[in-house]
């Protein structure tokens, strides 16, 4: 059922329970990590798209072309990594780019359309390169701490917890920094101070956490190594989910910035709205590990996944000034985001490790790496170019424009979140019989 190779981790080399502060170094890089993804993919549209005025037609092309070609790479990455002695290694090669990149992709130095596409382009492929390095070997090395069921979902949910507190930091972070000149004046500000920030949280995990006693797949690399995991059926069931569940996220998260200023005409709290979120998704994750415990990790995230409907599907209604109404939103689906940042990475490690053995873990993890950014470029290279061609433009106050901008926003990612529901039954049917 696994993806072969003489690559593998043994249950005797891997911890089965972690001391909380072996746990914490662990994790923490996780923060960085996670800090980078918001800018990436919901700060960066309305930068370019509003700031720096760039048509979004252009940049819906520009985002959907380089998050393909960057995706494509994951599965080499991953395939490339299990080759490496060591994981803690490839990590540190990652952070200095990661952190140049990030930089100049918020400091752009040119001002005409052409040039700054270009320069987009440039710095985002840098970061997406240093960024899927060292994201799948952090988590894979994760993975391959423990060869225990509860405690993979605790070694994930201390990562995703510790990453949501930077998610947080990264959604008001922008807005204080840039003072009177607001999240525009404080992004560029922000980039710099999480290139400082990346770069001690990465020498923590490097020197604290625990290796993980591990063999390198001496085979020689052939392309055909980064589809191996897709001859698991257990893993397409799962990815089948995974990427469901994931597009139905991705969509608000591209929008959601456009979804305050034009719908609830509440720009000013964007932050306060995204810190909810990201704060309740994080209160939350505690509640999501005791019921993955009780009921098993597939019922708990089914759960989420009802609890994630229920609560987003009003924002499809909402209109100007709905704040409040907003704010109960954003409490209720970020409370299920604990589940789908928890949960699915650890019945992945289960699925890789159902034999006993880790194999291939760094391979599984690009092409999951991979599926996320897959979810990501729909979201933008779509859902962006769709709202244009409906007549919508970032400031617009037209009601068939902003009702458009509702309904793509919330309505659609809760049909798809069904979708995932019945993709995640189909998953446990088999995981269960397996």
């Amino acid at each position: 059922m696994n993806a072969g190779g003489a690559s593998g981790v043994a249950p005797h080399s891997a911890t089965a329970t972690l001391r909380y502060p072996a746990l914490f170094a662990y994790g923490l890089f996780g923060m960085p990590l996670a800090m980078a993804a918001l800018p990436l993919y919901v700060h960066l549209p309305k930068f370019y798209g509003d700031h720096l005025r760039v048509p979004l037609g252009a940049l819906g092309g520009v985002l959907l072309l380089l998050r393909l070609v960057d995706g494509v790479l994951d599965p080499l990455l991953g395939a490339w990594s299990d080759r490496a002695k060591s994981r803690k290694r490839l990590i540190a090669l990652a952070v200095p780019a990661l952190a140049i990149g990030m930089a100049a992709l918020f400091t752009p130095q040119v001002e005409r359309e052409t040039a700054l596409l270009v320069w987009l382009g440039i710095a985002l492929a840098v970061v997406y390169f240093a960024f899927s390095l060292a994201t799948i070997n952090h988590n894979a090395w994760g993975a391959e701490l423990s060869t225990d069921p509860v405690e993979r979902t605790r070694i994930t949910a201390v990562r995703e917890g510790l990453a949501l507190v930077g998610v947080v930091l990264a959604s008001i972070a922008p807005a204080l920094m840039g003072g009177n000149g607001g999240e525009v004046a404080g992004l560029p500000r922000f980039a710099l101070a999480y290139a400082l920030l990346l770069i001690i949280c990465a020498a923590i995990t490097l020197t604290a956490a625990p290796a993980v006693e591990r063999v390198p797949d001496g085979r020689r690399f052939t392309f055909a190594d980064t589809a191996a995991p897709l001859a698991n059926p257990l893993f397409r069931r799962l990815l089948a989910t995974f990427m469901a569940n994931g597009i139905a996220s991705a969509i608000p998260a591209t929008l959601v910035l456009f979804y305050i200023a034009d719908v609830l005409q509440a720009e000013a709290r964007q932050g306060l709205f995204l810190a909810l979120y990201f704060i309740a998704g994080a209160a939350g994750m505690p509640l999501w590990v005791k019921l993955s415990a009780r009921l098993g990790k597939v019922t708990a995230w089914g759960v989420a996944m009802v609890v994630a409907i229920a609560g987003f599907v009003w924002a499809a209604f909402l209109g100007a000034g709905d704040v409040s109404a907003f704010a109960i939103v954003c409490a209720l689906s970020g409370l299920a985001l604990g589940a789908d940042l928890a949960l699915p990475p650890s019945l992945l490690a289960d699925v890789i490790g159902r034999d006993g053995r880790m194999h291939a873990t760094g391979t599984y993890f690009g092409l999951w790496t991979l599926a996320t950014k897959l979810n990501l470029a729909l979201a933008a290279g779509i859902a962006l170019p769709l709202l244009a061609f409906l007549g919508y433009t970032p400031g617009a106050r037209d009601a068939a424009a902003v009702h458009a901008l509702a309904l793509t926003y919330a309505a659609a990612p809760c049909v798809l979140k069904l979708g995932a529901i019945g993709a995640l039954y189909w998953f446990a049917q088999h995981f269960r019989d397996s």
